[in-house]
């Protein structure tokens, strides 16, 4: 019989979440929807964090407390910290230096690989929250400053609003019609895009209508998780000779 050693109280969950203080519905793909992975996840709320704390005015007093949070996580077992908010990349070399497990701020720290992967006269398209909000400082932080991207923004449509005004319903068909819009806009004003980015921790439940609308391959926070669960439990294969 196997002998097995244990030094924490919770066992299993490899992802840890810090999520922003919010009321509005959170759809399965949504990052703070459990139900969103084949596998456990922990939640941690930093009551500090609000979409205006953390996009509008991008306090650095959150540091501290967010950094808190995950060493939290991490004592209890958690392998890996995740945040609800792609602008917090911001604070990514904060968090990382904070723990001594993985730290995925923001799904921007996919850019890089993204942009990697296509042709030198490719660009990244983003999509974000809040294109007016999305800065040096951010691409700074998880180190995309220097990828060649192109950035839109979703804040003038009832989807954004739905979080910005952290109200508490939402119109799934609105929010796609609206995601489709503009990834389509951003595609035609650069046919030079290769690969498309979701910053947005709400925009993964439209991935699949995005990359039907553009053809493109589509990146968000879910499949970035993922990438890195299977990292830190990868399963064997069962296939045959």
């Amino acid at each position: 019989m196997a002998i097995v050693y244990g030094n924490t109280t919770n066992y299993g969950q490899k992802i840890g979440i810090l999520m922003l203080s919010t009321h509005f519905p959170r759809v399965p793909g949504d990052v703070g929807n459990a139900t969103s992975f084949h596998f456990p996840v922990v939640y941690r709320t930093v009551k500090e964090a609000t979409a205006e704390t953390v996009v509008n005015q991008q306090d650095p007093a959150l540091i501290e407390p967010f950094c808190q949070a995950a060493r939290e996580l991490e004592a209890e077992g958690c392998k890996c910290i995740v945040t609800s908010c792609g602008f917090m990349a911001i604070f990514h070399r904060e968090l990382a230096a904070a723990v001594n497990i993985p730290v995925i701020s923001s799904s921007l720290l996919q850019a890089r690989l993204v942009s990697s992967m296509l042709a030198p006269s490719k660009k990244v398209g983003i999509i974000t929250a809040k294109a007016m909000s999305l800065g040096e400082k951010h691409f700074e932080g998880v180190g995309i400053s220097d990828v060649n991207k192109v950035v839109y923004g979703i804040e003038n449509t009832e989807f954004g609003k739905t979080f910005f005004d952290d109200t508490n319903f939402i119109d799934l068909d609105l929010a796609e019609e609206e995601m489709i819009k503009v990834a389509k806009r951003m595609v035609e004003e650069n046919p030079d895009v290769g690969a498309i980015v979701l910053e947005c921790t709400n925009m993964p439940p439209f991935t699949m209508a995005v990359q039907k609308a553009t053809g493109l391959p589509v990146f968000d926070i879910i499949g970035l998780i993922k990438y890195v669960h299977d990292a830190l439990a990868p399963t064997g294969y069962n296939g045959y000779m």
